[in-house]
């Protein structure tokens, strides 16, 4: 089967697709309790008469839109949210993989798993994703983008994901240029929890995590751990000798109710990965393999009060977060000392207000300072403080309205003032209407700023303007949803290296535009169908040689379908199949990265109530492909594990 007809094959197949518009994917297993059953007015489903029913969770879902937890029908942007059943499902090992099945993300990695790793969502950078980990913004400020690598991120401990697609400055401030990932880890409920599984498969790899939590009335907590070990393939496509990855790392929190509506909350997150590297070794200094290897240990730290007054319609937080990240670069073919070295820092102090003035109105508000920090022989820091509110306003039950505003005044740039607003129509129809403007920004780097020969200190932060429009219809009695999404994005004073002055300059400006779609299907309790389609459209606006040619490593079209069904004595069979067109390697567009079609199954098994066994393939038919031109990628890869939940 050709390339050009299986693109067509998958377009056509997610046509009928729509983006997730906030709502969360149906779970393997969805609870019975702890839902509202809210009446609609549409055709009966299976001869069934009278209204269908649909369900929605009691309790608010959606924090990553306003920074504060919303309900789905209240979020007028566009917000995929993942569980930890979805995790489980999909047997992930890299979330960066999982969410590259999501509406509006693509990624490109340098090599196999371990490889640096960007994530951009809607054609943006992947240095312009606001990544949060446990309330902690964990992008690196040693690195020259100030990204953060989703090569480092597992998923053992993590609980929950929150994906925001479009700038959101407003309660996040810089790096939300082309969205938010947060993250969630294992977060304990009353009793005692635990979960485990351990698996192996190609390429001698070995994953394994343990996670237990538990509360009561005045204390809960959670731990977990983790550990990979993978041999690899070799970094570069020319090369043979493997290049290994290895992680260990574990994540916990507690929390401390001192009285009601009061308590202290602490969180730790903590990593330890070692990935080898390829390089270019003399005499001809062509990517070949070589020795190198790199080290990164992260350290993430929440601590933080919470106080619920007047009758819990007023919260307030407070709270003090370090992100510390320390990056060794090593090449044994000259001596065992480190050949670079970046060590990264990021502090920062929160106040949120939240206030239910009235059911119909709700203010947000809140103050932060931040101090990152970074070393690699000389020191730089930098500073900014923050204000922000936003107000929440519901005039009636179907209709959500929000908007707000943001100043930063930074040590470096001076200030900035950001704006955003959005609005939710949720019918009784099941129809729900959304539109949005977002605004975002991103601050220079450190290095961009400060970087010897390189640096330039009057750079302006980037800038980006955005708005989508988008309608999703339940149907089927509430076990479908379909729906479509329109984005418009340009971004403007893009910092780039300039050749001129042979340094870091405000020159560079994008556009990016496209339609991103989705659709979820539970015909019956035990089947669940999953398709997203998303074509983007990331252009050059730089007068110049490049205007109007697509940016690097910006596919225009990705498909995406899963199927997954429980069979009566409990197995459960899954595939998903994604397809990702034609893109360049270079601005220039004359490095063409072949589009590529990737499928897996799986299989899991339980064994009583405590025990499952499971098992899948990835890369079944051995696609051959690149996401970065000269870097290797997996082929057809087995996995099988046990699994146990206590």
């Amino acid at each position: 089967m050709t390339l050009r007809y299986r693109s067509a094959l998958f377009a056509a197949a997610a046509l009928v697709a729509s983006p997730a518009f906030a709502q969360t994917a149906p779970p393997a297993d969805p609870p019975s309790d702890n839902r509202d059953i809210i009446t609609v007015n549409e055709p009966p489903m299976s001869g069934n008469q009278g209204e269908i029913l649909f369900v929605e969770p009691r309790n608010p879902d959606i924090v990553v839109a306003a920074g504060v937890p919303q309900y789905a029908r209240e979020v007028g942007q566009a917000v995929t949210v993942l569980t930890r059943a979805d995790i489980e499902q999909r047997q992930a090992v890299s979330i960066a993989d999982l969410l590259a099945t999501t509406p509006g993300i693509t990624l490109s990695r340098n090599g196999p798993v371990g490889g640096f790793t960007a994530l951009r969502i809607r054609g943006a950078e992947g240095e312009q994703t606001l990544t949060i980990i446990d309330g902690v913004r964990v992008n690196d400020p040693s690195s020259p983008g100030g990204g953060f690598d989703f090569a480092n991120l597992l998923s053992g401990s993590v609980d929950r994901i929150e994906v925001l697609r479009g700038p959101n400055a407003v309660p996040w401030g810089s790096q939300a240029l082309g969205g938010v990932v947060n993250i969630v880890t294992a977060a304990p409920s009353y009793g005692v929890q635990g979960r485990g599984n351990v698996e192996y498969g190609s390429n001698n790899s070995l994953f394994a995590n343990a996670a237990i939590a538990g509360a009561n009335d005045r204390f809960s907590g959670a731990l977990t751990a983790g550990y990979l070990r993978s041999d690899g393939i070799s970094a570069a496509a020319s090369g043979t000798e493997p290049d290994g990855y290895r992680q260990y790392g574990a994540s916990g929190r507690v929390g401390i109710t001192i009285a009601e509506g009061i308590g202290i909350d602490l969180r730790g997150y903590y990593a330890h990965s070692r990935v080898a590297l390829d390089g270019f070794p003399p005499p001809t200094y062509s990517f070949a393999d070589d020795p190198e290897y790199s080290t990164t240990q992260e350290i993430y730290g929440y601590v933080g009060a919470h106080a619920d007054l007047a009758d819990g319609r007023f919260k307030n937080r407070v709270a003090f977060t370090i992100a510390d990240i320390n990056r060794d670069n090593f090449d044994p073919t000259y001596g065992s000392a480190v050949s670079f070295f970046a060590r990264g820092r990021t502090q920062r102090y929160e106040y949120q207000g939240d206030f239910r003035v009235v059911d119909q109105l709700r203010l947000v508000a809140g103050i932060e300072h931040e101090d990152s920090r970074f070393f690699d022989g000389a020191r730089q820091a930098t500073g900014v403080t923050s204000f922000y509110g936003e107000a929440i306003v519901t005039p009636i039950r179907q209709l959500t309205v929000t908007g707000g505003i943001r100043h930063d005044q930074h040590r470096a740039y001076g200030s900035h003032t950001s704006f955003g607003a959005d609005a939710a129509l949720a019918l009784d129809s099941g129809t729900t209407l959304r539109a949005s403007y977002g605004e975002g920004f991103k601050a220079p780097t450190l290095y961009q700023l400060y970087a010897p020969f390189y640096g330039f200190r009057d750079l302006k932060p980037e800038t980006a303007r955005n708005y989508d429009v988008g309608v999703s219809q339940l149907f089927l009695g509430g076990a479908g949803t379909v729906g479509v999404t329109y984005f418009h994005r340009n971004t403007t004073n893009q910092i780039d290296f300039d050749l001129g002055p042979f340094a870091y300059r405000n020159i560079a400006r994008t556009r990016a535009q496209g339609v991103e779609a989705e659709l979820t299907l539970r015909p019956i309790h035990d089947l669940t169908f999953t398709a997203n389609y998303s074509y983007i459209h990331a252009e050059n606006r730089v007068v110049g040689a490049n205007f109007g040619k697509d940016l690097a490593r910006r596919p225009r079209q990705t498909v995406n379908v899963s199927l997954d069904y429980k069979l009566p004595f409990g197995l459960s069979l899954g595939g998903t199949i994604s397809h990702v067109s034609d893109s360049f390697d270079n601005a220039a567009n004359t490095t063409r990265l072949d589009g590529y079609v990737l499928a897996g199954i799986r299989a899991a098994m339980p064994i009583g109530e405590h025990f499952a066994i499971y098992g899948r393939v990835d890369n079944l038919f051995d696609e051959r492909y690149q996401t970065v031109s000269g870097y290797n990628t997996l082929g057809r890869a087995a996995y099988g594990g046990v699994r146990v939940k206590l």
